[in-house]
């Protein structure tokens, strides 16, 4: 204690002071906008390096969140300097040594990503790209907080400096929402870059500004140590412990259903920045002095939707966009429950930079768990549901003594629950019935027991421990039903969840091994010898892919083979002794399975001769191969359902072109469930000067289940001659792209091909 505690009129903050409190909500207000808008930014510059992988956002949202820890630790630690006037001028040289590091671009120092270690090169890049700039902006949020409660002591506004954080959040909400809707679609990467560094200088401004406005109060001569009276008691570590735990589950449920939505749609920042500016206006909500969403109201919707979710989880077949739609819900609910528990435990203002520095802590206890702990740990994506069901056990726990119908409640939702995988194994015994329900009347026999099971446990959802456990045993039981699909192999890399299911397929001969990358199908094969060596699916001799390949063998004995995603190994089938074929895969754990003659025989059984892979992002590995290398070459890089989109740029195409010989075709397969991407392709191939023909090929309706697929794709050569064959054979046709932008390395519109393809 001293006595140097400043007089509440002293305050620059004073009540008929307007300019110095907007002064600090405008510059709070641009450094989020700068700090959010830069993730999805700089994601996209180094995505094309690892294949288009969600697995990449979810690693560099772990660098992030930590660069985010450093700056808060920063703010803290700048705490203790002994004048509010020091900090300002130690904060002003650091964000000015920061713009050394501007304008931003990824910086090659680590070399070429290593795909068997991609992690560690993800994180020293982005480090060395970006971290100076982005953690001394990320310290700015708390550091005017602090300033601004110091500034404005003894009057209501400095009572209450969270108000702030509310500001910070809309900022980093709107500049989120601005990124895919009018950011990505209208400029260039370069451009975004060169607007990112002038707000940059224009933040920089507003600080001296600020500075210029503090610099001659009385307040800002004070000590930071005396503010205030007294310093409030320190938090206990057992309130600091739950501050980081409510903090981890929505920064790990983030990353958890992002990687949900983006592995079947697209790796893309329109939809990465989804989660995460919901994430963000969670934070507006709980600290505002009046939420529009008070706290007993978010756990009546919390409970409905975790209920739903567990219920459908594990049902297949469900449209998208329902299910898009109940997890974002589920998680922007369970999200918004942590805050505002967090937002009630708050401390003084004293210990502002403190509290954020626990919540930093969090965010990157959270993140580094499904990012970087949970692959190691877990063989398929299951951390996403644990913790939105250990995120239950920050609801608020009634203090009314536990009633009859409670316990009646609890008991019949367990049992329930129970019956449900008791009900399916007893079901084993009666064919007949089985066959009669099919397998629609067995997922509406599946939801049944479950939506019942989560009405009692919704019923008692103030009992913290009851309504977590019957939600666990629901689930538990919605897995074990489930679960029937006989997988033979689970393998889970930084590119995601590979598995090997074993099926019967009479009209196949008998067992079927299929390869499943998230929820799509990678290839097939049949293990009869009459037909092992057919290949199925996508691969088929009837559709597009097929097609080109034998056409490309009529015009001479011996072609060399290039694809692009080796999946089951399904095109080694096309090689004859004369035929050369490279396979150029991103994933080693691809490569392992397809040469396993445990689950594939394409490779060592089918096809004559030697067949090589080459491991790496087919961008930087196809650079390194001779022009005119090849005359059929296939780019087929699916991640679940989603195309890595610098493969299909106007450079990509162009490049590829390059590797053709004089009348080689190259064949893109663009089958996609929620994006068009033909006519991006289409506009890219006649940006480059390239000759080609579509063609869409629907699957026979006679033909045995996983023989052959509904399959798209386009032919491109460098020469119209060179398609002469494939127009005479009158399966491929000419289709004009409309006004579509060709996608380059510096411009991609995911949301204009979403939109396009909902219009169909």
């Amino acid at each position: 204690m001293t006595d140097q505690t400043v007089a509440p009129t002293e305050s620059p903050i004073a009540p008929r002071s307007f300019l110095t409190p907007a002064l600090f909500a405008v510059a709070i207000f641009t450094s989020a906008s700068l700090v959010f808008v830069v993730q999805p930014m700089v994601t996209k510059l180094i995505l094309p390096m690892l294949g288009g992988s969600p697995a990449v956002w979810n690693t560099a949202m772990v660098f992030f969140q930590t660069a985010l820890l450093a700056g808060y630790l920063y703010a803290h630690l700048l705490q203790r300097v002994p004048s509010v006037r020091l900090q300002t001028l130690i904060h002003v040289g650091i964000l000015v040594v920061a713009a050394l590091f501007l304008p931003l671009q990824i910086r090659t120092l680590l070399g070429e990503p290593d795909t068997t270690r991609p992690i560690f090169w993800l994180l020293g890049t982005l480090a060395v790209s970006i971290g100076a700039p982005f953690a001394v902006l990320s310290a700015t949020a708390p550091l005017l907080q602090a300033w601004f409660a110091k500034a404005a002591a003894g009057t209501a506004a400095g009572r209450n400096p969270y108000v702030l954080y509310a500001a910070s959040n809309l900022g980093s909400f709107l500049a989120l929402l601005s990124y895919p809707i009018l950011i990505e679609p209208l400029s260039a990467l370069s451009d975004q870059r060169s607007a990112w560094s002038i707000g940059y200088g224009v933040f920089v401004t507003l600080v001296l500004l600020l500075l210029a406005r503090l610099w001659n109060t009385a307040n800002a001569q004070v000590p930071s140590s005396t503010a205030s009276h007294e310093r409030s008691a320190p938090i206990p570590w057992m309130r600091k412990l739950v501050l980081i735990l409510l903090a981890a589950a929505p920064s790990s449920l983030m990353l958890g259903v992002t990687a949900h939505i983006s592995t079947d749609v697209a790796s893309a920042p329109f939809l990465w920045v989804i989660p995460l500016a919901l994430y963000l206006l969670t934070f507006v909500i709980a600290f505002q002095t009046r939420p529009i969403i008070p706290l007993p109201f978010t756990l009546l919707l919390h409970a409905a939707a975790i209920v739903a979710v567990v219920a459908t989880l594990r049902l297949a077949g469900s449209s998208w966009i329902f299910q898009f739609s109940l997890h974002l819900v589920a998680f922007f609910l369970t999200t918004l429950m942590c805050h505002q528990q967090l937002a009630a435990r708050r401390p003084a203002p004293d210990r502002l930079t403190e509290f954020y520095l626990l919540m930093s802590i969090g965010g990157v206890v959270g993140g580094a768990f499904t990012a970087l702990l949970a692959p190691v740990l877990f063989s398929s994506v299951i951390e996403y549901p644990l913790v939105l069901l250990l995120a239950c056990l920050a609801r608020s726990n009634s203090a009314v003594p536990v009633s009859k119908r409670d316990g009646i409640m609890m008991f019949a939702a367990l049992a329930v629950a129970v019956a449900l995988p008791l009900t399916f194994y007893l079901l084993r015994y009666a064919p007949d019935f089985v066959a009669m329900l099919g397998n629609d009347g067995l997922k509406r026999l599946s939801l049944g027991f479950l939506l019942v099971a989560g009405i009692c446990a919704f019923l008692i959802r103030d009992r913290v421990l009851p309504f977590f456990a019957v939600l666990a045993v629901a689930l538990m039981a919605s897995y074990q039903v489930t679960g029937s699909t006989n997988y033979i192999l689970t393998e889970r890399s930084f590119f995601g969840v590979l598995r090997v299911s074993s099926t019967e397929e009479n009209d196949l001969g008998g067992t079927v091994h299929t390869m499943m990358h998230g929820t799509t199908i990678h290839g097939a094969q049949a293990l009869h010898p009459e037909v092992a060596c057919r290949p199925l699916m996508y691969y088929a001799r009837t559709t597009p892919l097929g097609q080109a390949a034998l056409m490309m063998q009529e015009r001479r004995p011996a072609i060399r083979m290039g694809v692009v995603g080796q999946g089951s190994g399904s095109m080694a089938t096309y090689k004859r002794a004369n035929d050369s074929l490279t396979f150029f895969e991103i994933d080693p754990v691809v490569d392992e399975v397809a040469r396993n003659p445990a689950y594939y025989t394409y490779i060592s059984r089918c096809a004559q001769g030697e067949v090589a892979t080459v491991i790496g992002d087919a961008r930087l590995t196809l650079q390194k191969q001779p022009k005119g290398s090849f005359d059929y070459l296939l780019i087929d890089a699916f991640s679940s359902d989603a195309i890595p989109t610098h493969l299909l740029t106007r450079e990509a195409i162009a490049s590829y072109a390059t590797l053709l010989s004089d009348d080689g075709v190259l064949v893109l397969h663009l089958s996609n469930r929620h994006l068009d991407i033909v006519r991006p392709a289409m506009a890219a191939a006649d940006a480059a000067g390239l000759s080609y023909l579509h063609q869409v090929y629907r699957s026979h309706p006679d033909a045995p289940d996983l023989s052959e697929a509904t399959t798209e794709a386009l032919v491109i050569t460098k020469t119209p001659a060179a398609l002469a064959d494939f127009k005479a054979d009158g399966r491929w046709s000419e289709w004009n792209p409309g006004n579509v932008k060709p996608w380059t390395d510096d411009y991609v519109d995911l949301f204009g091909a979403m939109l396009r393809d909902m219009r169909k």
